[in-house]
């Protein structure tokens, strides 16, 4: 299900209820970007380094890339053999990890305050010096591999889900999974990473995030220090490929062994960096909270515990997306219910929203949920430098941060509907069903239709 996006409570608490604390920027003369944030609670630092590089940037031919990239940057230098990047971490009692998605590449370290010249030591030197062996390359995409057939062809919503994606977008990067099109994978080549690598891993395409008990000026010289010496690139940005307008639903049935049918609905709509007025995107934020911010949200209310037709509904809406994306709405129908009643369901939520006003005590509930959500992400290190993290990356800037609440507070009913009324209809609607099949066929199949997203998995279109 698709529960309400982390990225609804990116924002910072009004000033009656914490103040906020203060955010430094730097800019070293090779581009890196570097912001502190200070939090003393605790003598613990977290280190995030943020490429702007992920799926969207990717093209034909190489999707999947920025993950299988992501991967090796663990794999070793020069100076750090493979491995021992996080032995290091560990040994010193932190953790690290990293994380690919659709607008960038981030890799992380939490450790103790006066550790952290440790992290920026072996962030900067794989920051230029990463060592791509051939060997270690196909190992890796062996992993990945596997890690695609677990994660989405062997399991029937997520394979359906990135069918419908790339339904949805035709001409729009968005399109293309985060992890890969499996075809790709298989012939991903050395000369792709290298390229790949040389292309967006350098500091001027870098924004490195510190929060938590340290002091600004010393961390920009330790900043200095190790990511001064190294050289920029030159930074093309990927060519626009926006979405082709969309002229009528379309609508896709995939056949897979299941045990129960899924229905996913999938309308286009802005981000906050392509919104025009920005409103539109903070109503939308507070839409999607209407249907499902949750146990007293409508789409709980009214499809779950009401007409009983749901045995689950949800959903999302990506506020801060590098690119437009999708108003999500999904659901299982419960027994005894079929999907058409489930979409009829969620339809009839659409339009109700589209029909009447949102009245004043459900807007003020939910925009009470954002804050008190925001309390709970403002209490960890890692979720702020995430938020600043994200920001940057995107293009919208940490600054973006001291707008949400006044964003979503001033929403008013008027606005909520006009944009369901605008965006919400289907003009720009996809909708994708996962039909199942007897289990026991995948069993009798050997590997199965859902083992090859490539190939015949029974999948229906009508697009426009």
């Amino acid at each position: 299900m698709f529960a309400r996006n982390l990225l609804l409570v990116l924002g910072l608490l009004p000033a009656t209820l914490v103040a906020a604390p203060k955010v430094h920027e730097f800019t070293l003369d090779n581009g890196l970007r570097l912001v502190v944030q200070e939090d003393h609670r605790a003598p613990v630092v977290v280190s995030q380094v943020w490429y702007k590089v992920g799926s969207s940037y990717e093209h034909d031919g190489i999707t999947g890339a920025s993950h299988v990239l992501e991967h090796m940057m663990f794999k070793g230098t020069a100076k750090v053999p493979a491995g021992e990047f996080s032995r290091r971490i560990a040994e010193l009692g932190g953790r690290d990890n990293a994380f690919t998605s659709r607008d960038y590449t981030a890799y992380f370290q939490t450790l103790e305050r006066s550790l952290l010249e440790t992290a920026f030591e072996l962030e900067a030197d794989r920051m230029r010096g990463l060592l791509l062996d051939p060997e270690e390359i196909a190992k890796e995409v062996r992993v990945v591999l596997e890690e695609r057939r677990l994660r989405t062809d062997d399991n029937p919503q997520a394979l359906t889900y990135e069918r419908f994606n790339a339904t949805a977008f035709l001409t729009s990067p968005v399109r293309n999974p985060v992890i890969g099109w499996m075809d790709d994978l298989e012939h991903l080549r050395l000369q792709d990473l290298e390229a790949w690598y040389r292309q967006w891993y350098a500091p001027n395409n870098a924004t490195l995030v510190v929060v938590g008990d340290v002091e600004p000026a010393a961390v920009h010289a330790l900043a200095q220090k190790h990511f001064g010496p190294l050289e920029p690139s030159p930074i093309v940005p990927p060519k626009p490929r926006p979405e082709l307008t969309q002229q009528g639903p379309r609508r896709l049935t995939v056949r897979l062994p299941a045990e129960v049918p899924y229905l996913l609905l999938g309308y286009k709509v802005p981000a906050l960096a392509s919104a025009e007025p920005v409103a539109e995107a903070y109503a939308l934020e507070v839409l999607a909270g209407i249907l499902d911010g949750g146990r007293s949200a409508r789409l709980a209310r009214t499809l779950v515990r009401g007409s009983e037709i749901a045995a689950s509904a949800g959903a999302g809406y990506s506020l801060h997306a590098r690119l437009p994306e999708l108003f999500l709405l999904d659901g299982t129908p419960a027994n005894g219910h079929d999907v058409a009643a489930l979409e009829q369901g969620l339809r009839d939520q659409i339009e109700r929203l589209q029909q009447e006003p949102v009245s004043a005590d459900e807007l003020a509930r939910v925009k009470a949920q954002v804050v008190a959500s925001q309390v709970y992400e403002r209490d960890s290190v890692f979720y702020q430098a995430m938020q600043i993290g994200i920001l940057e990356t995107v293009g919208l800037g940490w600054e973006r941060l001291d707008e949400y609440v006044a964003g979503v507070n001033a929403v008013t009913p008027e606005q909520v509907q006009a944009v369901a009324s605008k965006y919400l209809v289907d003009d720009g609607l996809t909708v994708a069903v996962l039909e199942p099949l007897p289990l026991a066929a995948a069993a009798a199949g050997g590997d199965g239709a859902a083992a090859r997203p490539g190939g015949a998995s029974g999948e229906k279109s009508d697009a426009n």
